[in-house]
């Protein structure tokens, strides 16, 4: 913890997170990128919105269902600056942009990315576990809690098994996102009825209403998702959450660049 209080974590297994190299500052080193593209958002309430997304490589979580591990066991991808990220945006024409990762609020340049996608008009949705505490502008703040069953296997993982139990749910933490953010939604992701009394217990710590709150399946297609959706919708409704279809992997599959 630095001593304004943010949080920061490594990339990798060890290691402080620097946001800079030398003195350089973060919005010249940039952000390393998985991959940007246009799509349309399919998770939560925006979902149909064209947008411009831009995922972030590296992540201090390592969900054992994570869809996206080339931007999390495997991060790959070039460092681009702040600048090159912007132009790409702007490019693009689309006025929707949605940070992703991986763990989008990792690298320091975060903040001046998100600053300048402002400064231009654009809307701004990031999508974070809620572990890393930044002070950052966006339009809506997506956190998405890891459950204690999204652990990967302790014989398999020891370390990462540990770092993620030890990281996954600082309440604290997410709270102050919740509270400095112009709007927010808060997505589980549930693989069984087992994990009801656990989701509901971090949706009472968080102090939020029922509606704010996304329910969506683990799986990564469609027959996955209908048949969770047969045990997971009804308790949904029971406890006046919003079920949240995975809309992107219906419309293209389980695919990069949707």
């Amino acid at each position: 913890m630095t001593s304004t209080g943010e949080i920061r974590f490594s990339h990798g297994i060890g290691g402080p997170t620097r946001g800079s190299d030398d003195g350089a500052p973060a919005a010249t080193l940039g952000l390393r990128i998985a991959e940007t593209f246009v799509s349309r958002q399919g998770e939560g309430k925006l979902t149909g919105v064209e947008s411009f997304f831009v995922r972030t490589s590296g992540c201090n979580l390592r969900c054992w269902f994570c869809d996206t591990p080339y931007a999390s066991w495997k991060p790959e991808g070039p460092r681009q600056t702040v600048s090159t990220i912007v132009d790409s945006v702007l490019q693009s024409g689309i006025s929707h942009v949605v940070l992703t990762g991986g763990e989008p609020l990792l690298p320091d340049a975060c903040v001046s990315l998100c600053q300048q996608l402002r400064d231009a008009g654009l809307h701004i949705t990031i999508e974070t576990a809620g572990t890393i505490d930044r002070d950052v502008p966006c339009d809506l703040m997506s956190i998405s809690p890891k459950l204690s069953a999204s652990a990967p296997d302790a014989g398999d993982h020891p370390q990462w098994h540990q770092r993620h139990h030890d990281r996954r749910m600082p309440i604290d933490l997410m709270r102050r996102l919740i509270d400095r953010s112009d709007d927010f939604q808060v997505k589980f992701v549930i693989d069984s009825p087992a994990e009801f009394d656990e989701c509901a217990g971090v949706v009472e710590s968080l102090q939020v209403r029922p509606d704010d709150i996304w329910i969506m399946p683990q799986g990564v297609s469609a027959e996955a998702m209908d048949t969770a959706a047969t045990w997971l919708k009804p308790w949904c409704e029971s406890a006046g959450y919003r079920f949240c279809d995975r809309m992107h992997l219906r419309w293209y599959g389980n695919r990069r660049g949707t």
